[in-house]
C-alpha cells in the first residue's frame, strides 16, 4: 500500500468516524463503540477488497456482506454514505420515525444493504447461506460477514461455522471484531470466548489474527485470504472499542449509549483535529 493509498483510506475512516458519531447524536440512542471499533474494516472492506458500485447497489455480481453485529449499524451506514450509496447528510436521521436509516440494518429501505441483521448469531448463518448459494450458481462473488465477539458467545454461530467447513466454501470471510468489551462488560468475564482463534481452526477455518485497526496488516490479511481454497477464512481482529474519540475508548459504557450535546462538541472537535492533520501529511 502506497503512501497515498493508506492516506485516503485515513482519512475515509475519519470522516466514518464523524458520521458515526453524528448519527448516534442525532438519534440520542445507538451504538457507537462497536462502530468505532470496527471503521477500518469497513472503510478497507468497501473502498478496496469488494466489488461493489454504489450506483448499482443490487448488481448481481457484487460481492456481499453481512453486518451480523447489526447493532453497530452506525458504521456501516457512515460507510455507505460516504461511498455514494446515499446522502451523507441523511445520517442524523438515524432511528427517526419515518427514517429509512433504523437501529438495525434493513434490506428493503437501505440502499447498498444486503441483509437485514440485528438478532445476534443470525447474520453469518445468512452468509453462509449467500456463499453456498454463488456456489451453487457459480459466481465468482465472494461474501463477507462481521461478528461482534460478544456476538460468537451465540450457539448458531458455531453451527454456521460448522456448515461452512462442511461445504468448503472458500468465498466466505468471517471476522470477528475482538474489542474485549460488550454490553454487560469484558468478553472474557461475561462468557470467554476465548482462544478465538483456536476455535475457529478447530471448526476448519484458515484463521489470519491482525490488529484490525491497522490498514496494512487489513490488507495482508485479504492478500493471504484470497489465496485459500477447499475453505472459509477467519479474520480475527484486536481492535479497540470506541477508537477515535478519546472519552469512549475502551470504556464500556459506549457500547451502547449516544453523546450528549456537551460530548459531541468534544467527539467532533478531536475527528476533525484528526481530519487536519491528515490532510496536512
Amino acid at each position: 500500500m502506497t503512501d497515498s493509498e493508506r492516506k485516503q483510506l485515513e482519512v475515509f475512516a475519519c470522516k466514518v468516524r464523524m458520521g458515526i458519531i453524528a448519527g448516534t447524536h442525532g438519534a440520542k440512542a445507538g451504538h457507537p463503540g462497536g462502530s468505532l471499533s470496527a471503521t477500518e474494516m469497513f472503510t478497507y472492506l468497501y473502498n478496496k477488497e469488494m466489488k461493489i458500485d454504489p450506483a448499482n447497489p443490487q448488481w448481481e455480481d457484487r460481492d456481499r456482506f453481512v453486518l451480523s453485529k447489526g447493532h453497530t449499524a452506525p458504521g456501516l451506514y457512515a460507510t455507505l454514505a460516504n461511498r455514494g450509496f446515499f446522502p451523507v447528510e441523511d445520517l442524523p436521521t438515524l432511528r427517526h420515525i419515518d427514517s429509512y436509516l433504523q437501529g438495525h440494518p434493513n434490506m428493503t429501505t437501505v440502499p447498498g444493504v444486503d441483509m437485514s441483521t440485528g438478532s445476534l448469531g443470525q447474520g453469518i448463518s445468512v452468509a453462509v447461506g449467500m456463499a453456498l448459494g454463488l456456489k451453487h450458481q457459480g459466481k465468482s462473488a465472494r461474501v463477507y460477514t462481521l461478528l461482534g465477539d460478544g456476538e460468537i458467545q451465540e450457539g448458531q454461530v458455531w453451527e454456521a461455522c460448522m456448515a461452512a467447513s462442511h461445504y468448503k466454501l472458500d468465498n466466505l470471510t468471517v471476522i470477528v471484531d475482538n474489542n474485549g468489551l460488550q454490553i454487560d462488560g469484558a468478553v472474557k468475564d461475561v462468557m470467554s470466548p476465548y482462544p478465538i482463534d483456536e476455535k475457529l481452526k478447530a471448526f476448519g477455518f484458515h484463521v489470519i489474527n491482525i490488529n484490525g485497526n491497522d490498514f496494512d496488516e487489513i490488507e495482508k490479511a485479504f492478500a493471504e485470504a484470497h489465496t485459500v481454497t477447499g475453505q472459509p477464512v477467519g479474520i480475527v481482529m484486536k481492535t479497540l472499542k470506541g477508537k477515535g474519540v478519546s472519552y469512549m475508548e475502551n470504556a464500556v459504557g459506549w457500547h451502547g449509549k449516544a453523546p450528549n450535546d456537551a460530548e459531541f462538541e468534544i467527539a467532533m472537535a478531536e475527528l476533525n483535529a484528526a481530519m487536519a492533520e491528515l490532510e496536512a501529511k
